[in-house]
């Protein structure tokens, strides 16, 4: 019983944490080296792609994505999906993929004379499942080098701790007030139950013995 707890809040905390990694917006600092749209056929991956554009055709199998393809610092492609999230999950309320593939596009830059920016997404880029993140937002940056701190992340990760707090303390009190005196009750009863069975057999016993005697 007790690793079967165990494995079971290891399970637990081990979604709690990618479900946040996923949801919560990252920061990269990368050069755009192209964007392009193509036209995706949706599959078994079909959970990581957002929703049609607001306005557009709905429960469709494929339609046309815009894609910006990046240069991390270190010289590794990095190449990001550019969807609207509407008012569906995550809550981004992002409405403006056309206007952010714009200025993507206008961002372009080469090698030799690199314009730094800093791209804002969430998601995962898995390329043997053909993921890619979601960017949100894209912002020129003059040093390729800053140090980006993730305030909204930490405040939405300070909340959901108190959160947890709050519950946990709530379910200890509960549980001393309620199910901890039943507990009690119940092993009481079952000692008094065990002490009456032994005295019964001792009698028992002690009834044969007079019997042999």
């Amino acid at each position: 019983m007790k690793y079967i707890k165990w494995a079971f809040w290891t399970i637990f905390w081990v979604v709690v944490v990618l479900f946040f990694h996923y949801t919560l917006p990252q920061h990269d600092i990368v050069r755009i080296s192209d964007t392009y749209e193509k036209r995706v056929d949706f599959g078994e991956n079909s959970i990581f792609w957002a929703q049609a554009d607001t306005g557009t055709a709905t429960g469709v199998v494929n339609r046309d994505v815009f894609f910006i393809q990046t240069i991390q610092r270190d010289g590794d492609p990095m190449v990001y999906r550019n969807e609207d999230t509407g008012w569906g999950w995550p809550p981004y309320f992002k409405f403006d993929t056309s206007n952010l593939q714009t200025q993507a596009s206008d961002l372009r830059s080469t090698a030799d004379n690199p314009r730094w920016v800093k791209v804002t997404h969430y998601g995962w880029r898995v390329e043997f499942w053909t993921v890619f993140p979601n960017a949100i937002s894209v912002k020129l940056v003059d040093d390729p080098d800053q140090f980006i701190i993730p305030w909204l992340n930490i405040f939405i990760l300070l909340v959901f701790a108190a959160i947890c707090w709050a519950i946990r303390v709530r379910w200890i009190r509960f549980r001393e007030r309620r199910i901890d005196p039943l507990v009690e009750d119940v092993d009481e009863s079952w000692d008094s139950i065990s002490d009456s069975a032994r005295d019964k057999r001792g009698r028992l016993s002690r009834w044969f013995a007079s019997w042999r005697r």
